[in-house]
C-alpha cells in the first residue's frame, strides 16, 4: 500500500459542479438563493416526519440557535452528553449558561437515561429550577436510547435538542435520528456522511420555528427600508455555493450510508476471532446506525508492539490532520489519556499510512469544564481509554479494510 487511508472524508461525485456553476452563472453567491432552498427541501424529504430544515454555516451554529430558541439565557443550565465533541457543549457557554454533563451507558455509548433523570432531580434540588434543555448525541452515528430519553424529558417538560451531527441517516425504530426532539442538529463538515465543505442544518418542528431560526441566522433584521435591529442576530446562513455542493451530495447520500454500513460488516467479519478487540455495533434491531465511524475497543490486557514508546514524543499539530490551529502540547501526558496499547496501535497504523484516532475525550474530563456539574458512572472514561476510530469513509475500499485489519493483527504482540 502506498496511499494514505484517511479516517472519514466525504466523497465528491462530480454532480456538485453543475449546481456550483449555476450559482456563479446566475450570480447567486450569497447566503441565500435557489440552491439553499433546494437543499433544505431535499433534506426535508429525506428526514420526513413533517419537519422543516434551515441550512446553516455549521453544525455548531445549529446547536447555538436551537438553544436560543429553547430560551436558554445567562445563568441557566443545559444537560449535555459528556461523551462527545466540544461543539455539543460550547454553544451553551456562548449563551452564558452552564453545561451539566451526563455520562453514557454501555450499549450505545450515548446518554444514560437513568443518570439523566438523576441529574434533573439533583439540579432541581440544588438550584430550584429545572435545566432549560437536554442535548443527547448520536455518537459515531449510533442512535441513543432516544425513546427512554424522550420519556424522561417529557416527564419534566424539558425540550430535547438532538445532536445528530454524526448521525445523518441513522434510525431508531425506523425513524430518522434528529426528528424525535424539538430540534435536531446536522453537520456537513468535510468528514461527515455528506459535505458542503463546511456547514450544518437545524431540523425544526414547524414553519413558525423555522422562520424564527432563519430570523436569528440572518442578523435579526426588522422589516424597514433600512437596517433596524431589536434582537441580537448571527451571520449563520449557508451560502448558495455550499448549498449547491449539498444538492449534489444528496444524490449520493443513500449510497454513502450503504457504503459505511457495508464497511462495518466487513470489519466485523475480518475482526471476528481477534482476541482482545471488540467492534462496536447496534445493540438490537431497534438501532440502525449509519456507522459514520467504525470504532473498536482494545482490552487493557491486549499488548501491542511499541507500547514502550507510547507518549514518548510531544505530538506536533493535530492528530489526524484536523483542520485549524492547535496550541503546542505543554507536556507528554494529561491526567486522562488512552491506554498505552491504544496509542501504540494508533502509532503502528500511522506508520503504514492508516489514519486512526482515539475516541472523544469526555467533556467532564476537559480542563475547560473542570468545575462544571457532572453525573458520571465511569463508562465514557473507560471507553476513551480503550477506544480507537478506524477509517470508514466512502473512499475506503474493501481492499483498504482488508489491509487495515491485517496491520491491526500484525501490531498485536504474539
Amino acid at each position: 500500500m502506498n496511499k494514505r487511508i484517511y479516517l472519514c472524508l466525504a466523497h465528491m461525485s462530480g454532480k456538485e459542479q453543475a449546481f456550483i456553476k449555476e450559482a456563479f452563472d446566475t450570480n447567486w453567491v450569497v447566503p441565500l438563493g435557489p440552491n439553499v432552498n433546494a437543499f433544505e427541501k431535499d433534506l426535508e424529504t429525506f428526514i420526513g416526519e413533517n419537519k422543516q430544515v434551515v441550512a446553516l454555516s455549521a453544525g455548531t451554529a445549529a446547536v447555538h440557535l436551537a438553544l436560543l430558541a429553547c430560551g436558554v439565557r445567562p445563568g441557566d443550565e443545559v444537560i449535555v452528553q459528556s461523551f462527545t465533541f466540544c461543539a455539543s457543549s460550547h454553544p451553551v457557554t456562548y449563551l452564558g449558561a452552564t453545561p451539566v454533563f451526563v455520562d453514557s451507558e454501555v450499549d450505545t455509548w450515548n446518554m444514560d437515561p437513568e443518570l439523566l433523570e438523576e441529574a434533573i432531580k439533583d439540579r432541581i434540588s440544588k438550584t430550584g429550577k429545572k435545566p432549560k434543555a437536554i442535548v443527547p448525541v448520536y455518537l459515531y452515528g449510533m442512535p441513543a436510547k432516544i425513546e427512554e430519553i424522550m420519556a424522561i424529558a417529557n416527564k419534566y417538560d424539558i425540550p430535547i435538542i438532538e445532536d445528530a451531527a454524526e448521525g445523518l441517516g441513522s434510525r431508531y425504530d425506523g425513524q430518522v435520528c434528529g426528528t424525535f426532539g424539538r430540534y435536531g442538529v446536522l453537520s456537513f463538515n468535510g468528514n461527515k456522511m455528506i459535505t458542503t465543505s463546511g456547514g450544518g442544518a437545524l431540523i425544526c418542528p414547524n414553519e413558525e420555528a423555522k422562520r424564527k431560526i432563519m430570523f436569528y441566522a440572518t442578523q435579526a433584521r426588522e422589516s424597514y427600508p433600512y437596517y433596524q435591529h431589536e434582537k441580537i442576530g448571527y451571520n449563520y446562513r449557508m451560502s448558495n455555493i455550499c448549498a449547491g455542493i449539498g444538492c449534489g451530495q444528496m444524490t449520493v447520500l443513500e449510497e454513502h450510508i450503504a457504503h459505511h454500513q457495508h464497511t462495518f460488516c466487513l470489519y466485523k467479519e475480518l475482526l471476528a476471532g481477534v482476541e482482545g478487540i471488540v467492534l462496536h455495533e447496534n445493540p438490537s434491531s431497534q438501532f440502525d446506525s449509519n456507522y459514520w465511524l467504525n470504532t473498536i475497543l482494545l482490552d487493557p490486557d491486549l499488548h501491542v508492539n511499541g507500547e514502550e514508546y507510547a507518549y514518548e514524543a510531544v505530538v506536533q499539530g493535530a492528530v489526524g490532520g484536523a483542520a485549524g490551529v492547535t496550541h503546542e502540547a505543554s507536556s507528554l501526558h494529561t491526567d486522562c489519556e488512552p491506554n498505552k496499547n491504544v496509542e501504540a496501535m494508533r502509532m503502528a497504523l500511522d506508520a503504514v499510512g492508516i489514519e486512526s484516532r482515539p475516541l472523544w475525550k469526555p467533556m467532564h474530563l476537559q480542563p475547560v469544564y473542570k468545575n462544571n456539574p457532572c453525573y458520571v458512572n465511569g463508562v465514557s472514561e473507560s471507553l476513551f481509554k480503550q477506544g480507537l476510530c478506524l477509517p470508514s469513509g466512502p473512499c475506503v475500499t474493501d481492499e483498504d479494510v482488508v489491509y487495515i485489519v491485517q496491520e491491526i493483527k500484525k501490531a498485536i504482540q504474539k
